[in-house]
């Protein structure tokens, strides 16, 4: 963890250096700040409820760029933050040990920009992941590394004093390896917050350029072909680790600046409901599993992108059509992050899932027509 502490501090000094102007002539103003938590890990899931034993502590690092409106998205989202931060998190639980995560994330601001709301998405080590011999107790991480979402609510005062201020509030952290490996139950946890933050920029922090009259803006119809894969495993444990695709067609409309609504259609095809299908048939009859059931499924979608510049975050909710072999349930969702290189291509990283129950990250590449 030495070394990870040690890299994230780099990422916070690059940060440092890279506050002057850049070729556009815009200005590059950065805060910091750091929070201390204290908080309890909720009982999502009953078969976690062995891993709550204490009260988790820690401490959330900032790196915010702070934006002023030089950009038109900008002024549309009221001049958010952007930036990196890291999760220091003891668990308090011998089991879980520590962990410590890095994050990409957003802070949007309200109340005449005393609040704000902050998510971010990133990865986590495990101090202390399942292992068949040494940590079987912990069905919460199956794999050391995870995959990470944090979201608080902050009352947020700058600049108090010579670019020093204070911050509180709450904050959620999530773990979960997105059924990467078995076991994967996830921990959550609820935390209480405080801690200071600091302006860099408070003697020459620019004026915020006004947003001025709002354009109407659509696109036409565009239709959208999209590639998805990754890797995933049953929640059998031991069971061993397959491939998935997924092949996904669809329509979009972008309607404003900010939204685009889609509907489409996927074809999963996930190597782990075919071992899954031949385990069930030999060893559970109560189940009723012939063996011969199709392990492929095909949905219908709908869904909304967020945009921000040339970055969307996704949103679907989908219905499986076709559902010879029965799993979970058959509605599913899917959240994550997609990135346009242009007006035509396109890639992304998300997490399908039956509501809180996660399948998979998948990893895509798509063009737009």
């Amino acid at each position: 963890m030495k070394h990870i502490l040690l890299g994230c501090l780099c990422i916070f000094n690059l940060g440092l250096q890279a506050q002057d102007l850049d070729f556009t002539g815009e200005k590059k103003p950065i805060t910091l700040d750091a929070s201390y938590f204290y908080g309890t890990i909720l009982e999502h899931n009953p078969d976690i409820n062995h891993l709550i034993t204490g009260h988790p502590t820690g401490m959330i690092l900032s790196y915010n760029h702070k934006t002023y409106g030089f950009n038109e998205w900008e002024r549309r989202y009221n001049y958010p933050d952007y930036g990196f931060s890291m999760i220091y998190q003891d668990l308090d639980n011998e089991f879980l040990g520590e962990n410590l995560s890095l994050y990409g994330h957003f802070n949007f601001y309200f109340l005449n920009r005393n609040a704000y709301f902050r998510i971010g998405q990133g990865v986590a080590l495990a101090g202390k992941p399942y292992d068949a011999e040494t940590n079987y107790q912990n069905n919460a991480y199956g794999t050391k590394l995870l995959s990470s979402t944090y979201i608080a609510l902050q009352y947020n005062k700058q600049n108090i004093y010579k670019g020093f201020g204070v911050n509180a509030g709450f904050t959620v952290v999530h773990y979960s390896n997105a059924n990467l490996r078995a076991p994967n139950n996830s921990t959550n946890t609820f935390a209480f917050n405080v801690g200071a933050n600091y302006n860099l920029d408070h003697e020459e922090f620019p004026e915020y350029i006004p947003e001025g009259e709002r354009t109407k803006y659509t696109e036409p119809v565009h239709y959208n072909l999209v590639l998805r894969g990754g890797v995933n495993e049953s929640d059998i444990i031991g069971q061993g680790r397959f491939p998935f695709f997924v092949v996904s067609a669809f329509a979009d409309k972008r309607i404003n600046h900010k939204s685009t609504l889609v509907a489409g259609t996927d074809v999963f095809f996930a190597y782990f409901f075919k071992e899954l299908i031949k385990l069930q048939a030999a060893s559970f009859p109560e189940l009723e599993v012939d063996g011969d059931e199709d392990w492929k499924r095909v949905g219908l979608f709908v869904g909304h992108e967020l945009r921000f510049n040339k970055i969307a975050f996704v949103s679907h909710l989908g219905y499986y059509i076709y559902y010879p072999y029965e799993f979970e349930n058959r509605l599913y969702n899917r959240l994550g992050l997609k990135r346009y290189f242009s007006e035509d291509v396109f890639a992304s990283v998300t997490v399908k899932a039956h509501g809180a129950k996660a399948e998979g990250v998948e990893f895509s590449v798509g063009y737009r027509f």
